[in-house]
């Protein structure tokens, strides 16, 4: 990756927020209000708060958060299982939440005027759905985003198998991203020029669980899955586990082929999720760095894995098992409508202007407006606005995304999973189901879909300084 398409941030920043606690803290308990005729009852209750982000012996963050806790508490349902889900704004500004990689219906999907009336303050909303599939999914608002997220709302939403992943255990991750300031507050630079026109809003201090880790106990013989969640607004996360194999079984909750990653590179943008199975194979007593060296020159140790203990049994030999399928309906490429995407903007970019309003303005009018990215030539200032395609229901698409920018775009499609063809001509190997695709500078994406849930629906680079400056769209299925 170019020194340019990095964050601006010295290694020696970012290191400065290491002195934490010393075992990865653990999630908050569960949201679960109990069992009632609508299935599992949840409560969540977004509000202003404190977080100990950066250890004990450092200053409280005031942050926005659900029941108390960043990340949110963790929602942990069985495959199939409906939920509801009650949701009450103690915030100063309107909210919503969205089911991110779960396919809901429409009204159920968390965007503001376009899917259902922002909660205003003093308020609740009541969600409720059905979780077709099983895997890592997470949950967020749609409502300024950029600066909700960034003050802490996030919290993971775990859909498991019908059957038991054999696996000793099961530990969720939730990759958080901050900028703070001497006095242990989050910076309120939201959405300002440089970020939104360059990599996004990168921070000077990463957290696992909400917390400036240290270390995570282990067991030599343990087999863990691991579900990493990246809730970080724009930081691209490329972790490598010193002297460990992990084999990813899973991204964006969906099953896919075992594999051990390139390079031993686990790679993970914004909003995406990828589920490892790691076979402990230390020896009590030992640490193995985990790295995250995603960013040229800017590599950092996030945490040790630490041998604690006695050891459980000599690490396995068995084979990593895959996941069950999740019942996603395939589309059909030979029908398939192709429609192509393509990315503009940012700095060091070429765009002269786009449409903002149904008018063409110019790039210094734009900027104006906050507005630097676009999506096929226009440039969205808000959640409800023409979509870019209406899509017949039950009829199979193929999306061309061209990256025409300097930067990365987690692209994500709201509503539906895709099939990931290729990257610039090449065919993917797994053809991987996902959600947020990750789309490199320059590079183009073809991804493919069953247009089979009706509404509309938001697509958007989940940089949220990206999508906040204009990158964003819908598409409608009718």
């Amino acid at each position: 990756m170019s020194d340019r398409s990095g964050p601006a941030l010295s290694r020696r920043a970012l290191l400065a927020g290491g002195a934490g606690l010393a075992l990865a803290a653990s999630l908050p308990p569960s949201a679960r209000a109990h069992e009632g005729s609508h299935g599992a009852e949840f409560r969540l209750l977004a509000a202003p708060g404190e977080a100990a982000l950066a250890g004990a012996s450092r200053p409280a963050t005031p942050v926005w958060a659900y029941n108390g806790a960043v990340p949110g508490p963790g929602i942990r349902v069985r495959q199939g299982e409906r939920v509801r889900v009650v949701v009450e704004n103690r915030l100063p500004e309107e909210t919503t939440v969205h089911w991110h990689g779960l396919r809901v219906p429409n009204p159920m999907d968390g965007v503001p005027h376009l899917t259902q009336a922002p909660i205003r303050p003093g308020e609740s909303f009541t969600y409720e759905f059905a979780c077709e599939d099983a895997g890592t999914f997470w949950y967020h608002p749609h409502q300024r985003s950029h600066a909700q997220v960034g003050r802490g709302l996030s919290g993971p939403f775990i859909v498991e198998e019908r059957e038991p992943y054999p696996v000793d255990r099961d530990v969720t991750w939730m990759l958080g991203d901050w900028r703070l300031l001497k006095d242990g507050s989050v910076s309120d630079d939201f959405g300002n020029l440089h970020d939104v026109s360059h990599a996004g809003r990168i921070g000077n201090t990463v957290t696992v669980n909400g917390t400036v880790a240290q270390a995570f106990e282990v067991r030599r013989g343990e087999r863990i899955r691991l579900r990493l969640v990246n809730a970080a607004n724009a930081r691209i996360f490329g972790l490598e586990f010193e002297g460990h194999a992990p084999w990813i079984v899973a991204l964006d909750g969906h099953p896919v082929e075992p594999h051990v990653p390139e390079d031993g590179r686990v790679v993970i943008g914004p909003a995406m999720r990828v589920d490892l199975v790691i076979d402990m194979t230390g020896l009590p007593g030992g640490r193995s760095k985990v790295t995250d060296a995603f960013y040229k020159g800017l590599e950092y140790r996030l945490l040790d894995l630490a041998y604690a203990g006695e050891r459980l049994r000599e690490p396995r030999e068995t084979a990593v098992l895959p996941l069950p399928a999740n019942p996603v309906r395939e589309p059909d490429l030979s029908s398939a409508q192709r429609h192509d995407v393509v990315l503009a903007g940012g700095m060091m970019g070429t765009m002269a202007g786009a449409m903002v309003h149904g008018e063409m303005t110019d790039v210094r009018a734009m900027l104006r407006q906050g507005l630097v990215w676009a999506m096929n030539g226009v440039a969205a200032t808000g959640h409800v606005h023409e979509p870019m395609a209406t899509l017949a229901h039950g009829s199979s698409h193929i999306l061309a995304i061209k990256n025409e920018t300097e930067w990365w775009h987690p692209m994500h499609l709201h509503g539906h999973t895709f099939r990931v063809l290729g990257r610039d001509g090449v065919p993917t190997r797994r053809r991987e189901w996902q959600d947020t695709v990750l789309v490199a500078p320059r590079e183009r994406v073809e991804i493919a879909f069953l247009a089979d849930n009706p509404g509309d629906w938001m697509f958007h680079c989940h940089v949220l300084e990206h999508q906040a400056g204009g990158m964003m769209g819908s598409i409608r299925v009718a």
